[in-house]
This record gives structure tokens, sequence and C-alpha cells, in this order.
């Protein structure tokens, strides 16, 4: 074998090594990579489950929020009417009767008392809306919303310190 074969062998060796080991650090990097698009995808199934929370949520405050509303509404509408009863019973009051003003002011009062305490135990009862039930969260939600509400330990006075026991 002549000087130039043997280092054209050399070089191809040296070629292939390195070849060798270009190959082993990208199938390294292939293998991180496919480690983090697994945490990756695990990462948006939990995104997506606190979305789909976020949204039961909204849906919940909607119901509450629209019950409100009805419930004032109709609280005003009763004391609407409640104000023009009495404003037609305090016009018509003093008219009938020959009265002392002061006098008539506190009969008016009564009746407005009357008036709003038989309104208040007469209006029904309004049936309160069951929230949706959340569903279940990945183990890892459950966990970091324990974490979030859970109290922090109190470290023990002697820790503080720096004794041991």
């Amino acid at each position: 074998m002549s000087l130039i074969a043997i280092a054209m062998n050399l070089l191809l060796a040296v070629l292939l090594a390195a070849a060798l080991f270009m190959g082993w650090r990208l199938n390294r990097r292939l293998k991180a990579l496919r480690d983090s698009h697994e945490g990756f995808a695990q990462a948006v199934a939990e995104l997506d489950a606190a979305a789909r929370r976020a949204e039961q949520g909204l849906a919940d405050l909607r119901a509450a929020t629209d019950e409100a509303a009805e419930t004032l509404s109709d609280r005003i509408e009763k004391a609407r009417q409640l104000s023009q009863r009495l404003d037609r019973q305090l016009k018509d009051g003093p008219a009938l009767r020959d009265e002392d003003p002061d006098e008539a002011e506190r009969a008016a009062e009564r009746r407005l008392g009357a008036l709003l305490s038989s309104a208040h135990e007469l209006r029904p009862a309004r049936p309160r809306a069951e929230p949706a039930r959340p569903r279940p969260a990945s183990r890892m939600g459950r966990a970091f919303d324990e974490d979030l509400f859970e109290e922090p330990e109190r470290p023990t006075p002697g820790v503080l310190r720096g004794d041991r026991r």
C-alpha cells in the first residue's frame, strides 16, 4: 500500500468518526425535542381544561347576574307601586279628615311602614339555580390548585434560630 492510500484511508476514518459524532449529537437533540413536545402537549391540555372551567364560571356568573337583575327590577317595580299608592293616600288623607298636619304625616309614615313590611312578607322566595359542577382537572392542575390555596407551613421557633433537635 502506498502512502497516499493510507492517508486517504485515515482521512476517511476521521470523516466517518466525525459523521458518527454528529449523528449522535443530532439524535440527542431530536430526543430532547420529542420530550419537550410531549410536555408542551400536556401543558396545552391543562390550559384547555382551565379555559373550560373559566367558561363555566363565566356562565354561572352570567346566570347569577341575570337573576340579580330580575330580582332588582321586581323590587323596583314593587317600590314604584307602593310609592304611587302612598302618594294617593297622602293626597286623600288630610282632605278626608280634619286632622293636624303633623298627625297626618305620622299616620302616613305608619301606613308606609305597614305597606313596606307587608310587601316584604308577600314577596315569594325565588329558587336558586345550582351552579354547574366543574369538570375534573388533571393531576397537575389539581396539585397546582391545592398548592395555590393552601396555608403556608409555619416554621417552629427552634428552626428560626438555627437550633437542631
